[in-house]
């Protein structure tokens, strides 16, 4: 893509209701806007991200066995009273009525839906298990909304439900969403932990979070440097009262975590009132055991910048960054800049590289610091001095670190270079 037909709004000074880094950040780099309180437009650059993450969420999702399907974002208020959330959920839950005066909600969450769809389809065990997801839009009347994408009202999710025959399915099912969330948060390049939580307000049997590392993380989480043990405070003071690990013995430590990811054993907490059943073997009517799995995709997007930013901007990982390689033409004057500056374009754009090409009128300056602004990884620089020796300059936006290579064997050079930068962010 070339920068001088793209839409990227960039600020240069971050907005006075911007309170934490990512709102800062993705502000700056013109990749969201705010509308209203709590609810945001994603621009080009910040929908690329968006979905950039849902394609390695939908991808994993998929590997293990779960099919994608897309419900309503207007849900009954008749569904959520045979659960008796209607009545318990809070005012988080946005209640209306339509022009029938029936009650109804918007979904922050699809238990409900979901368990309807399958009572309605499923009459026996021989139809079991049954895995579904959906990446879709969910809205949660929060009454303080803050920090920008990390705690909007109007947020990008995707949310799994599983449904089986008995425990050790279940089980199974949660097993094999835990190891796709492992696969899904190594892919995008983030530090994580998976947690040992409470259920909140979904409830179930038992639930892990997963979270990103990082100082400006909203919740406190306890973890043992020895292995891979971690729990949020509630659990963690319920599980020892000594300081130490109750796997492994080893002396436990406080960090700070951002919630991107919750899976539940959701056990019959929805299945059994609303009636979810089946026949099993011997003709027997059985209520099918459920789990449910959420990531909060635009929220996935805030954390990474809560983890990876310095004091020139975005640093995203480059599975996610919105390129993964800017091409700066430093001297649109020239020829022969103009010359190679297009071949290189062409031959990257040939190899499947997401890059951008910044091919504005815009001294060298602005162009470094829009780079770095926008959080590309790897940037490639092209002026009259270094096409006079023979060379691109580069640079790794995360380590800082030059070097060039020449333009002769630029596609060999150039591969060997991305694969160190790639490899840099591999956990």
């Amino acid at each position: 893509m070339r920068y001088s037909s793209s839409y990227i709004p960039t600020l240069k000074e971050s907005p006075a209701d911007a309170e934490v880094v990512s709102h800062k950040l993705l502000l700056r780099a013109g990749m969201v806007r705010q509308l209203t309180s709590g609810v945001y437009t994603y621009l080009p650059l910040g929908l690329k991200v968006i979905n950039k993450i849902a394609d390695v969420v939908r991808t994993e999702m998929n590997n293990a066995g779960f099919q994608e399907l897309l419900m309503p974002a207007v849900q009954p208020a008749d569904l959520w009273r045979e659960t008796g959330r209607w009545e318990h959920y809070g005012k988080e839950l946005l209640r209306f009525q339509d022009r029938n005066e029936r009650d109804c909600c918007l979904g922050p969450t699809h238990e409900e839906v979901i368990t309807n769809l399958v009572r309605g389809e499923v009459r026996s065990y021989r139809q079991l298990p049954v895995r579904l997801y959906q990446i879709q839009t969910k809205f949660r009347d929060e009454i303080r909304p803050r920090f920008g994408l990390m705690r909007g009202r109007e947020f990008i999710m995707k949310d799994g439900y599983s449904f089986d025959a008995d425990m050790a399915g279940a089980e199974k099912s949660y097993r094999s969403m835990y190891d796709a969330y492992m696969k899904i948060f190594c892919r995008l390049g983030l530090k994580f932990r998976a947690v040992e939580a409470d259920n909140g307000s979904i409830g179930g049997k038992f639930s892990h979070e997963f979270m990103v590392l990082a100082d400006t993380g909203e919740d406190t989480i306890v973890v043992c440097s020895h292995c891979d043990y971690a729990a949020n405070v509630e659990v963690a003071q319920s599980a020892v009262s000594d300081a130490t690990c109750p796997r492994c013995k080893n002396t436990l430590a406080l960090t700070r975590g951002i919630e991107v990811g919750h899976v539940f054993m959701l056990d019959k907490k929805y299945s059994e009132p609303m009636r979810a059943i089946f026949l099993d073997e011997d003709g027997k009517e059985r209520v099918m055991v459920m789990g449910c799995y959420g990531i909060g995709v635009s929220r996935v997007a805030a954390a990474a910048l809560e983890q990876n930013h310095d004091e020139n901007g975005c640093i995203f990982p480059p599975q996610i960054a919105p390129f993964e390689c800017a091409l700066l033409n430093l001297d649109l004057r020239n020829t022969s800049v103009n010359e190679k500056t297009e071949e290189i374009y062409a031959l990257l754009q040939k190899s499947g590289v997401d890059v951008l090409l910044d091919d504005r009128e815009e001294r060298p300056g602005s162009k470094f610091k829009d780079a770095d602004l926008l959080g590309i990884p790897m940037q490639l620089m092209l002026g009259g001095r270094s096409v006079a020796r023979g060379v691109v300059e580069c640079k790794d936006r995360r380590s800082g670190e030059r070097s060039e290579f020449g333009l002769e064997n630029f596609a060999a050079d150039f591969s060997k270079w991305a694969a160190t930068v790639r490899d840099g962010w591999s956990l």
